[in-house]
């Protein structure tokens, strides 16, 4: 969240594109295109539609981001099919409102920026993706991530 504040306060256009700094995400014109398209507020990158998919994960990584992502849809009801995910376009003025609205922090904070969008009525559109696992770094994905995904998610349920 403190990066996104950051990047918007010096960003110049109207869109922003948000995504790892591990270099997991390849970048994609189809986001563009789709957001001239649709005229989304958000154009989310999924992996879970389409030919989007996941590369280098092992199966218990695989599991937790597939379960993080059903529990969401089935509680929240979303109407977006990769809510872990954060590699997504906003148009600027979208980026800003819903980082005034989030509270969460952490891996929760993706789900809760769309769960917010579509509660205040922007539109989102959708980009298959192939994310590759990271090349440099590690995850942050733990025990207490876990632990706090889910207590942000019981609090969105609660709350929306």
């Amino acid at each position: 969240g403190t990066a996104y504040i950051h990047g918007m306060k010096h960003a110049t256009g109207n869109f922003i594109v948000i995504m790892d700094a591990d270099l997991s995400h390849h970048v994609s014109l189809y986001f563009i295109y789709s957001q001239k398209e649709g005229n989304f507020d958000i154009v989310s990158g999924t992996r879970y539609k389409g030919n989007g998919g996941v590369y280098g994960w092992d199966l218990k990584r695989k599991l937790i981001s597939r379960g993080a992502n059903f529990i969401t849809q089935v509680l929240l009801r979303p109407g977006a099919s990769d809510l872990t995910g954060s590699f997504r376009l906003y148009r600027k003025e979208v980026l800003q409102k819903l980082m005034e609205k989030c509270v969460s922090k952490g891996y929760v904070f993706q789900m809760e920026m769309i769960v917010r969008a579509r509660q205040l009525g922007y539109t989102i559109g959708e980009v298959p993706i192939s994310f590759v696992d990271r090349v440099y770094g590690e995850s942050k994905l733990g025990g207490n991530e876990i632990v706090s995904f889910l207590k942000g998610l019981l609090t969105l349920f609660a709350t929306t």
